[in-house]
């Protein structure tokens, strides 16, 4: 059930945007000028007073602007007062902020409340962003105490969605929940984007976080000056200068596996063999093959195994195996992940399936050395000093 139109994506503009607080001697943020397209993820990193929450929080007046000027849709955000961007503006925060003492689905229903919506439409809306964030119905009548931290994270994304926002402010969202379930969030927050669209300013210290969430970043020095702002594969091999390339880190080439898909390279081929098939010909195949292994695949191509030298010893290739396929990668998992998996299971190769579960090839740990390797070449080529600032 859908009670609104997804909000349309809003563009969002800092143009020379600048904010000096009260009595202090510099700026804050200093003419901050960078454009986010409609739909996309901008995140804001940086070291620690950089002004990056600062300017993130000039899009919806929690930060006065003092000079220059913030435009959401073509409009300037000082055309209409704090309260109205705040119920227009999605926001989330690290430390979640929901209300203790209200249900989980009357956290839900704050902004749409504050718009004036009735009954029948708020409740729909809870109904369907617990929905859209996987939270069972049941926790709907809970309180936030009563829920996991990760729990808790999303109930915020999902009051933050409520009224349907052009543009969402995420000021770091999941720092403040254990590895493992920030690395879910993330994934199901990447999920949901997918899916709404919005236009988003999202906030982190960490740059691996920045790299797997931004569509653009926005690296800031401090006394709020932008160092550089690119797509993160622009940024991961043409870091604008030294203290670009020093905040990225020296293992940039192997960051960019988070960006790549195993489906982006050319993948090798390995010998193919049925169950029953006559191992002399499974043999032959295995001359000069890429792979020097033979995988078993089923009638659908769906692989089964690999065979090892005892099986190939037999007359034909045994429906029972020493080495079974594992693990079995996707065309579409990212190609960090997929180094992962070799690494844990000790292998130096994988198949690698379409969506149907077939074959489309072999993932070695070879190629991804390779790919490295050329990376850094690329890099050494076009040395920091060389490259333009932003």
């Amino acid at each position: 059930m859908t009670t609104d139109a997804p909000g349309e994506a809003l563009e969002v503009e800092f143009r020379e945007a600048s904010k000096r607080y009260p009595g202090a001697e510099r700026l804050a943020v200093e003419r901050l000028s960078l454009d986010v397209p409609s739909g996309e993820i901008c995140v804001l990193v940086g070291p620690s007073g950089c002004g990056k929450t600062t300017a993130m929080r000039m899009a919806n007046r929690m930060v006065e602007i003092t000079e220059g000027d913030v435009v959401i849709g073509g409009r300037s955000v000082r055309e209409r007062s704090p309260s109205q961007l705040r119920r227009e503006v999605g926001y989330v925060i690290q430390q979640i902020g929901l209300f203790p003492h209200r249900t989980i689905a009357d956290n839900v229903a704050t902004v749409p409340r504050l718009l004036g919506w009735n009954r029948e439409r708020t409740a729909a809306r809870v109904e369907e962003l617990l929905a859209l964030i996987g939270l069972d119905p049941e926790l709907a009548e809970r309180y936030p105490a009563q829920l996991s931290g990760g729990q808790q994270q999303r109930v915020g994304v999902a009051r933050a969605l409520a009224a349907n926002p052009g543009v969402m402010l995420m000021d770091e969202p999941f720092g403040a929940v254990d590895p493992i379930n920030r690395e879910r969030l993330q994934n199901e927050f990447l999920r949901l984007q997918a899916e709404l669209g919005k236009t988003i300013l999202f906030v982190t210290h960490d740059i691996d976080e920045a790299i797997k969430m931004g569509d653009r970043i926005a690296i800031m020095r401090e006394g709020g000056k932008l160092a550089q702002y690119a797509t993160p594969a622009e940024l991961l091999m043409a870091p604008a200068d030294g203290f670009v390339e020093d905040f990225v880190g020296a293992d940039r080439a192997l960051k960019r596996l988070a960006l790549m898909r195993v489906g982006d390279v050319d993948l090798w081929q390995a010998p193919l063999a049925h169950v029953g098939q006559a191992s002399g010909e499974v043999r032959r195949k295995l001359v000069g093959a890429e792979v020097p292994y033979a995988l078993v695949i089923d009638s659908e191509r769906r692989p089964l195994g690999w065979l090892s030298d005892a099986d190939l010893a037999r007359e034909t290739v045994p429906a029972r195996r020493v080495a079974s396929a594992d693990p079995i990668l996707d065309v579409g998992d990212v190609m960090r992940d997929a180094l992962s998996d070799l690494l844990q299971a000790e292998t130096q190769y994988a198949p690698v399936v379409d969506g149907g579960g077939r074959i489309a090839g072999v993932l070695s740990v070879e190629i991804i050395s390779e790919f490295l390797s050329s990376d850094e070449a690329l890099v050494e080529e076009h040395p920091a000093a060389e490259r333009p600032h932003a």
